[in-house]
């Protein structure tokens, strides 16, 4: 199978070293012509993957035109990038083509919608498009270690592709969903609760802070999924919770570090520079936090996150407030008595 991978970050390598070992021919695309010959010359991305070594039978480019031949195309760019690659890959890529897009978050400038929305608007509506999403740290993926993951979409074949394209025996599991729908929110939007987690973790906060941040973080995504059509069971699944968990509790996930950053006096500003490379769950809260208002969907946590993030109000005060919050029932129960 010929794959054209777009995007030469962490994940994008690791996703394309994965089709390699799979034994697909693949071609990795970089918008940057420093980059393309840096990857050329080095064979790594010292940065973002240290140690890990690009085998030679990945074709670097610049030059997107090759996703014309591809059975197979992987969008791996950064969030803000992911319209605009679309808009250019609608140009060169044939109907039907199944699309697969990695990236975690929401389109803030078309309405909030999901990313498989903006690229199937951009392709017409021509290309199935695929969310493959769940608990995936590039650095462990890149250097084989087990992982699991989710292909979701409207399309069984396109979710079947995706899953034999990428599963292999040793070290990838792949499971299909439907629920692209679910699947896309929970990606987005756990990047909110791992950056609050890491502000606690900054904050010098307790594991119980944490756990009940996550827990109840959780629970008001899967409430404004659900209002927007996704299955309540699959906030429980990989790319939910388990999703959640590996954000939360790696150093590895830039969300986490940022917080910790955060909670221990700097801006947000401040924060994302010292990490050095793309913060989403900067950019999804204030998504998470719109798109809410605009469905009437309780979410407290989102909305704290959004006062310290966008407000400039002090964590500790928006903690206070959440343990604030008038009484009530952990789930909305009929009491018998």
């Amino acid at each position: 199978m010929k794959v054209f991978v777009l995007g030469t970050g962490g994940w994008g390598i690791a996703l394309a070293m994965l089709l390699h070992q799979n034994g697909h021919e693949v071609t990795s695309w970089t918008y940057l012509q420093e980059e393309c010959d840096l990857l050329h010359r080095e064979r790594c991305n010292e940065k973002l993957l240290p140690g890990v070594v690009i085998p030679e039978g990945i074709e670097i480019t610049t030059d997107m035109s090759g996703a014309a031949k591809a059975d197979l195309v992987v969008l791996a760019v950064p969030s803000f990038a992911v319209a605009s690659t679309a808009e250019r890959l609608a140009k060169i890529v044939p109907p039907h083509t199944v699309i697969v897009n990695v990236g975690k978050g929401l389109d803030s400038k078309h309405g909030y919608c999901r990313f498989s929305e903006t690229i199937s608007n951009a392709m017409n509506g021509s290309n199935p498009v695929v969310a493959l999403t769940g608990p995936t740290h590039a650095e462990e993926v890149a250097r084989g270690i087990p992982t699991a993951i989710v292909a979701a979409s409207e399309s069984r074949a396109a979710a079947e592709l995706t899953q034999a394209a990428f599963m292999n025996d040793t070290n990838f599991r792949v499971y299909t969903s439907s629920d692209i729908i679910g699947c896309e929110l929970g990606g987005a939007f756990k990047n909110i609760i791992a950056l609050g987690a890491g502000i606690s973790d900054g904050l010098g906060l307790g594991d119980n802070s944490k756990a009940a941040f996550m827990t109840r973080g959780l629970t008001e995504i899967a409430r404004l999924g659900v209002k927007l059509g996704a299955k309540q069971e699959t906030f429980a699944g990989l790319s939910g919770v388990g999703d959640l968990i590996v954000t939360c509790c790696s150093m590895h996930s830039r969300n986490r570090r940022a917080g910790i950053l955060i909670g221990k006096g700097a801006t947000a500003q401040e924060a994302m520079k010292e990490v050095g490379a793309t913060v989403e769950g900067y950019y999804a809260t204030e998504a998470g936090y719109h798109l809410a208002q605009q469905q009437g969907v309780s979410m407290p946590i989102t909305e704290a996150m959004y006062a310290v993030l966008y407000g400039g109000m002090p964590a500790q005060e928006a903690i206070k407030h959440l343990l604030n919050r008038p009484r009530r029932g952990e789930h909305e129960e009929v009491w018998v008595h």
